[in-house]
């Protein structure tokens, strides 16, 4: 996560209307895409990512956090996933995803699995989309079907994710009003927060809360006492930031316990707790608290408005997840073109 800051550049705001545009305009994404060139795609994944998760229960939380922020940054086009290069700085190393987003070896081993079984067809694009599906679901949370038929930027840019990119610092308010740009909900806002249900949170994300809220040399009032001295001890002044702590009190588990959390003042990252004492967003905190299931649709509402963003720029299906092929303009042309009818067929 980075410093919170506004976008100010018009620029930006102009591209992130042409995204919201062209999550219509595209030819549309569909549920079983791959039914007929790939028809073990979506079972394929599913396999991966529970390996994985045995293996390292916490890749779960890691792989889901991948289509927040991939597709907030220039559409779900699997920009995150490219490696810098001698002339393009990359997202991976934005202020957001350093020392924060992992297991990008996750993904690169579903993108070998489905190469043994179907090259060239799966876009790395769509593996972040039904592995951040999957990792909802095999942590105990919905499971849903998902649109696919995207297609793998050419390119990546940290300056975008630096400027679009949320902070831990950030509040309901802000949230909301980034949220709107992209045609999404106060209502998907929170539910889509709950993806916090899981996983860990560092130190260096929350130290401001204890020891100095707002340049007050005060910890945040809205913190629990007694949670408060806990995540004291976890993570004292000057202490080593990328310490981690549970985002709730199941952090292994997709449930609304995140919410119960917050109504309770126990929130990790100032941005989840704002939910709860910002009066816009706080009836849905309350609502997902008690309500398990209508937290569940709502995020799986939410996950699939959110995956709906392209940003209509040509691509490719990418060999590697980490690198841009090596193909002739025309071919790329080709690919296009040949995706485009797909989607329409």
């Amino acid at each position: 996560m980075l410093s919170q800051r506004l976008p100010t550049m018009l620029p930006l705001f102009l591209f992130m209307a042409h995204v919201i545009i062209m999550a219509t305009a595209e030819p549309p994404l569909r549920p079983g895409y791959y039914s007929e060139t790939c028809p073990k795609a979506e079972s394929t994944v599913r396999k991966v990512m529970k390996e994985a998760m045995i293996r390292e229960p916490r890749s779960g939380a890691s792989v889901m956090r991948f289509q927040f922020h991939d597709c907030f940054v220039n559409g779900c086009d699997g920009s995150l996933l490219l490696d810098d290069t001698a002339d393009m700085l990359g997202e991976k190393l934005s202020l957001s995803n350093i020392n924060s987003l992992r297991s990008y070896e996750v993904v690169d081993e579903i993108k070998e699995a489905l190469e043994n079984v179907c090259p060239g067809i799966v876009s790395c694009a769509d593996i972040i989309i039904m592995a951040s599906r999957d990792a909802v679901a095999l942590s105990g949370g919905p499971n849903w079907e998902v649109k696919l038929g995207r297609l793998d930027s050419l390119t990546a840019s940290q300056e975008d994710a630096d400027n679009i990119m949320p902070s831990p610092r950030a509040n309901a308010s802000y949230l909301i009003d980034l949220f709107s740009k992209y045609n999404l909900s106060v209502k998907d806002l929170v539910a889509l927060s709950g993806s916090h249900s899981i996983g860990n949170g560092r130190c260096f994300s929350i130290v401001f809360r204890l020891y100095n809220q707002s340049g007050s040399g005060r910890p945040d009032p809205t913190i629990e006492p007694k949670f408060r001295k806990k995540l004291d001890k976890l993570c004292p002044l000057g202490g080593d930031g990328n310490v981690t702590g549970d985002l709730d009190a199941t952090p292994q588990v997709f449930d609304n316990q995140y919410f119960k959390d917050l109504v309770n003042g126990r929130g990790f990252l100032n941005s989840d707790e704002t939910l709860f004492t910002f009066e816009q967003s706080r009836e849905y905190v309350r609502q997902f608290s008690a309500y398990q299931e209508e937290f569940f649709k709502a995020f799986v509402d939410g996950m699939v408005r959110m995956g709906d963003l392209q940003s209509g720029r040509p691509g490719e299906i990418r060999k590697n997840c980490r690198v841009v092929n090596s193909r002739q303009p025309e071919l790329l042309s080709d690919a296009w073109r040949k995706r485009k009818y797909m989607s329409s067929g």
